[in-house]
C-alpha cells in the first residue's frame, strides 16, 4: 500500500535556489501573477509549496496563477 507523502512547504532561501530568481524578480512575479503565491505559516513566516515550484519550473514563461484555480 503506497500512502502520499504531504506537500512540503519550502523557505524562501530554497525557492530561491531551486528556480534561480533574484528576491525582488521573484516577489515582481507574485504581483503580475506569473509565480506561485506564498502561503502563510505562521504570524511573521511565508513559504511556498513544492508542487508549485515544481510546476512553475516546468514551464515559467506561461505559468499564470489564475489558471491554477
Amino acid at each position: 500500500m503506497q500512502t502520499e507523502t504531504p506537500d512540503r512547504i519550502l523557505r524562501i532561501n530554497a525557492v530561491l535556489d531551486r528556480t534561480g530568481l533574484s528576491r525582488s524578480t521573484m516577489y515582481r512575479k507574485m504581483q503580475n501573477g506569473t509565480f506561485p503565491k506564498s502561503v502563510q505559516i505562521s504570524k511573521r513566516c511565508v513559504g511556498w509549496r513544492d508542487s508549485a515550484i515544481s510546476e512553475w519550473l516546468k514551464n515559467p514563461i506561461f505559468f499564470d496563477v489564475d489558471d491554477r484555480k
